[in-house]
């Protein structure tokens, strides 16, 4: 095989996802999978295997899935396939590429040829705006309507052993403004319900929920069109945190430098990607009762489980002559959706910095987070309560607002991404003075929350410089055994230590007692955990941390020292009321055929173990979910 330079590729638009395919088969980021695969279970596997590799692993394509249309996973799941996506060499060029707009576009205008290059800059946009072309376009190739619609055409995997079904996890879901005609395009999952009908997985904080309660009020039906695959810029824009309003295509057609071509639907007035690879057409009826959707094994690496949403009626299944069906697999992180956050970090920092908060220099969305749950900011703090100011500020910033654990350093610029460069500026942190709790609106799938949607949220100022802690330095020894201390993370540099707590522990009774048993020393952190949760994988504890911990509910601060509860909350621990999700992970049966079948699956390639191993003593002795009653959600 011939391989190209990265650079080499990088002017193709990639008008298919098989164009793209075969650019990353040229550069050796890809496997295909030529040996029989189901797509119950064994793509999910397989998948995650790739994923949790050094760097993202390498795309796969499963030519041989039961389905005359080849699967393809993982295709985001590098930096460096992210770029080559987006049409650049390093994410960081879309950063500079947007500073300079912005900078044109601000900076004063003294003379006639500054005012002359900001009319050019403006008058480039309309070119970069979604076109509408006459005709059918590739997508609509082959056609399937009225009795002939059939989703099981499209080779949808199972993701989890306690999913409702295969879901769709790539779809762009494009759907109108009642009132006035705006046009959105979101990514919600899809579980397959039948041969013509589908659930639509929108949150009630997103546009396409909007859009429904609005074809509600109205009495009419929603008409909506899901595409798949195509260019991978428009797959992007669609997850993309844009304004209410704000055309997807347009920043699509800014990543690529070429507008996107646009075709009608052949059932209802919406304009799609006309290089899709597959097209659903349909509606949805808000007089008709929704449906029950899931469990689903989601991006948290938790189950989000069932609830009701809308049903999808198909009316016209049409697809291109070459489609293949991409897909991404989300779980226990890393996944796919790591590099996709970099990019909008990268893509939407410079907006951030020069129309919402300036004096944010940097930030970063740890994976371990999964979005929603950590941000790091770096400022350019001048004065007393900065920090907070520009937390409270974020947090009222688009979907920002559903960030439960906020940290704000100074002098961090460019190093966020180290651990080594952070964990020394936590040890400056003083709890009383450096930390602030709120309260508002949540991510739907925080399960840690003790109200659907809504919970406690919290902002650490850790811009001060360390300071020499003058107590007593930290003696693990006189813990005396309770709560089974650990101290790696001490040792590795961060001001935290880690312990266990039986299930019948009472956290508040725990804390009075640690509190009193020794001096902490340069400790500003004590994260209790269940059994299970290896002390010596960091990425692993942060993630549960950060998923299982409610810091209104969960967090005492007790003698300089902030003592999180992150055990999951099943059974009511710490007056926790609803149900509680179970981690994501594989069955046994999956996880023993793949490994008897590596070799003949993955020739060549070295056997990778099962990620769920890590996980197996983690899990609840329950299925998706425990059995608690939950509370009335959507109606």
């Amino acid at each position: 095989m011939v391989k190209l330079p990265l650079n080499e590729y990088l002017c193709i638009m990639f008008k298919s996802t098989l164009s793209f395919i075969e650019a990353l088969d040229k550069s050796g980021q890809l496997i295909r999978v030529k040996a029989p695969v189901s797509t119950r279970l064994e793509i999910a596997e397989l998948t995650d295997r790739q994923c949790k590799l050094p760097g993202g692993g390498k795309a796969l394509l499963f030519e041989n899935c039961g389905s005359r249309f080849p699967v393809a996973t993982n295709l985001m799941g590098s930096s460096r396939r992210m770029a080559t996506a987006l049409g650049v060499e390093s994410l960081d060029e879309l950063t500079d590429r947007i500073d300079s707009l912005f900078d044109k576009a601000m900076s004063p205008k003294n003379t006639l040829s500054d005012k002359l290059s900001t009319l050019s800059l403006l008058g480039e946009m309309p070119h970069l705006m979604p076109r509408r072309m006459h005709g059918r376009g590739e997508c609509q190739w082959a056609v399937y309507a009225g009795d002939d619609v059939d989703l099981s055409l499209l080779p949808v995997p199972v993701w989890a052993p306690y999913d409702g079904g295969p879901f769709i996890t790539l779809p762009l879901v494009h759907t109108l403004d009642a009132d006035n005609g705006a046009h959105n395009t979101g990514m919600y999952r899809m579980q397959i319900a039948g041969h013509n009908t589908a659930f639509m997985h929108w949150h009630i904080h997103k546009t396409g929920a909007r859009h429904y309660e609005q074809y509600a009020r109205r009495g009419e039906t929603m008409p909506v069109t899901v595409t798949i695959g195509g260019d991978i810029a428009c797959t992007y824009a669609a997850t993309a945190p844009l304004p209410d309003g704000m055309d997807e295509y347009m920043l699509a057609g800014f990543l690529r430098r070429k507008p996107v071509g646009l075709v009608k639907s052949l059932t209802n007035d919406i304009w799609i990607p006309a290089d899709s690879d597959f097209v659903i057409e349909g509606y949805v009826d808000p007089a008709e009762d929704k449906a029950v959707e899931g469990p689903f094994g989601d991006h948290t690496g938790f189950y989000s489980l069932e609830d009701r949403y809308p049903v999808l009626h198909v009316t016209c299944i049409t697809h291109r002559s070459d489609a293949v069906y991409p897909a991404t697999l989300v779980g226990v992180p890393p996944m796919e959706d790591r590099y996709i956050a970099e990019a909008t970090e990268r893509i939407f920092l410079p907006p951030i910095r020069h129309a919402l908060q300036p004096e944010i220099t940097d930030m970063y969305m740890p994976p371990e987070g999964v979005a929603h749950n950590i941000a790091l900011f770096d400022i350019a703090g001048r004065y007393e309560g900065n920090a907070f100011k520009t937390a409270c500020s974020m947090w009222g910033a688009g979907q920002m607002m559903f960030n439960k654990f906020m940290i704000l350093t100074r002098g961090a610029k460019g190093a966020l991404h180290h651990p080594a460069t952070t964990a020394p500026l936590l040890a400056g942190v003083e709890p009383e003075r450096d930390i602030l709790v709120s309260r508002g609106p949540l991510d739907v799938l925080d399960h840690s929350s003790s109200h659907f949607g809504f919970g406690a949220k919290m902002a650490v100022d850790a811009a001060h410089a360390p300071r020499v802690d003058n107590r007593e330095p930290f003696d693990i020894a006189r813990l005396d055994g309770m709560a089974r201390m650990d101290d790696t993370l001490l040792r590795e540099g961060w001001p935290a230590v880690t312990g266990r707590l039986s299930r019948q522990d009472d956290f508040r009774t725990t804390v009075e007692r640690l509190a009193e048993a020794t001096s902490w020393g340069g400790v500003r952190a004590v994260l209790l955990f269940d059994e299970g949760v290896p002390a010596y994988d960091r990425s692993l504890m942060l993630w549960i941390a950060s998923a299982n911990t409610d810091p209104g509910r969960d967090m005492i601060i007790s003698g300089g020292v902030c003592f999180f509860d992150c055990r999951a909350k099943a059974g009511g621990i710490n007056g926790f009321g609803r149900r509680w999700p179970n981690i994501v992970a594989m069955d046994d049966a999956t996880i023993a055929d793949i490994d008897r079948r590596w070799h003949e699956l993955m020739p060549g390639e070295p056997f990778t173990e099962s990620p769920s191993s890590r996980y197996r003593e983690m899990l609840l002795p329950f299925g998706a979910g425990s059995e608690e009653q939950d509370e009335k959600r959507q109606g």
